[in-house]
């Protein structure tokens, strides 16, 4: 039997593009998924969309938070609900391609994996390519990722059986870096990206990806309290976070010819 894939989706006000977020899911090639959604408190019709669908489908679950908590609190409930043998992340404005975990799935397989994640397409808040794409590094140490996060969450998988399920801080922002850095490190060797593009990731006006002054305060966040270094450590591996944010990170944004 091929092995069980929980998939983890925190929901917030996604009204807007729950449906579209959840029949990528359905539409997957890979059958044996479970698909975990987790609401933290919206106020529109996000729950009543998502009940259309776990209705139907006996592998779509919903969990509550009691009150608003966040992101990362949302994604560890998620987490300690998964019943699989590998866990992903599809946040409910993103979309995946069919062939996602099928080929995901095999390629851990293949390369007797612990955590891979892959190459992705940027998309505008109406869904449309923006002929952009995030080329996955081939190979990723635990080095590299700690000077700028090079998984898209909504690519990352990682093996639960052999890693244990990993549970991250309570930050506001870059948790799932956080979350990466712990799987690799568990691992004790390098993820590897698949190079073609496996998800479409909706770029909004607020997104973290649009605001990148944003990022410099969340980043330092993650140095100084998620991994707990020093006050001096963080700021010279912010530095290090700038300039290979800057100089090298970039390279892997490809410009695509307009179809």
């Amino acid at each position: 039997m091929k092995p069980l894939v929980s998939i983890i989706t925190p929901v917030y006000n996604a009204e807007t593009f729950i449906s579209d977020t959840i029949q990528s899911v359905l539409h997957q090639t890979y059958s044996n998924w479970e698909l975990i959604l987790v609401d933290d408190g919206s106020t529109d019709h996000s729950l009543d969309i998502i009940a259309t669908f776990t209705k139907v489908h006996k592998n779509i679950f919903l969990f509550q938070n009691a009150q608003n908590s966040g992101a990362a609190i949302t994604r560890n409930k998620g987490t300690e609900e998964a019943k699989g043998d590998y866990i992903a992340f599809l946040d409910a404005d993103d979309l995946w391609l069919p062939t996602k975990l099928e080929n995901q799935v095999q390629f851990m397989k293949d390369q007797q994996l612990d955590v891979s994640f892959s190459s992705y397409n940027l998309i505008d808040e109406s869904g449309n390519l923006l002929n952009k794409r995030i080329q996955a590094l081939e190979k990723l140490s635990y080095k590299k990722l700690l000077k700028c996060n090079y998984i898209g969450n909504l690519t990352g998988m990682y093996h639960v059986r052999s890693l244990g399920k990993i549970y991250t801080k309570n930050l506001r922002k870059r948790q799932d870096w956080l979350l990466w850095l712990e799987a690799i490190n568990r691992s004790g060797t390098s993820a590897l990206g698949i190079q073609e593009p496996l998800a479409n990731y909706r770029l909004q006006a607020d997104s973290m990806s649009a605001n990148k002054f944003g990022l410099i305060k969340y980043n330092y966040a993650v140095y100084r309290t998620g991994l707990q270094f020093s006050m001096v450590k963080s700021l010279f591996y912010m530095v290090l976070f700038l300039y290979e944010y800057v100089f090298v990170k970039s390279k892997n944004t490809i410009v695509l010819p307009k179809t």
